[in-house]
């Protein structure tokens, strides 16, 4: 649910984050003794998320991709539709960014019940997973993003944190080989 980042900028850290790993050796990231935060870590937090209620009608979106190094690299809005029928969820969403590219990504979503979903995308390589908990949910999947006549696999760990009914903040990170490449930041809001 997050954007495509620049081909340029992410081609040239997941360059940097390859050669960092043949040099360093491949040391997982993570390992500075801070545990990652896990989905059941937020059981008790309200208001409860329910992507069927929040992700259904009209919504829009603001947000920005920074590099690893924390600089912004591209600004975008969003206009969001989603639709339900049962458990099975379509949710568009057309991208805006600041430099005038648009983009467009349908998500195919359903939800197993237990707080758990899957999600699909053209561009979402196998499936993406997620469970909520509280007011959190944990999306983990990986987006084929075109650089330079090549297709670069980036992984993603998407967190969204429901702060009242009208918005909710998403910050999902980016990486390539274990290493972070980037990050982007949205702000949704439901009318």
């Amino acid at each position: 649910m997050t954007p495509t980042p620049p081909a340029a900028a992410t081609r040239r850290h997941v360059l940097r984050a390859a050669g960092a790993l043949a040099a360093a050796g491949v040391l997982p990231l993570g390992l500075a003794g801070c545990a990652t935060p896990v989905p059941d870590d937020y059981r008790a937090e309200r208001p409860v998320l329910d992507l069927k209620r929040y992700f259904d009608g009209p919504l829009t979106a603001h947000g920005l991709v920074t590099d690893r190094g924390g600089r912004v690299t591209r600004r975008f809005r969003v206009a969001l539709v989603g639709r339900w029928q049962g458990d099975e969820g379509v949710l568009e969403e057309d991208f805006v960014y600041s430099d005038g590219e648009t983009q467009r990504r349908v998500w195919r979503i359903t939800a197993h019940g237990d707080g758990r979903y899957t999600g699909r995308a053209d561009d979402v390589v196998g499936t993406a997973e997620g469970v909520a908990r509280g007011n959190a949910l944990n999306w983990r999947y990986t987006l084929a993003l075109p650089v330079d006549g090549r297709t670069w696999h980036i992984d993603f760990d998407d967190w969204m944190f429901l702060m009242d009914e009208h918005v909710m903040i998403n910050r999902a990170r980016m990486s390539k080989f274990g290493v972070t490449v980037g990050e982007v930041l949205l702000s949704f809001h439901k009318p």
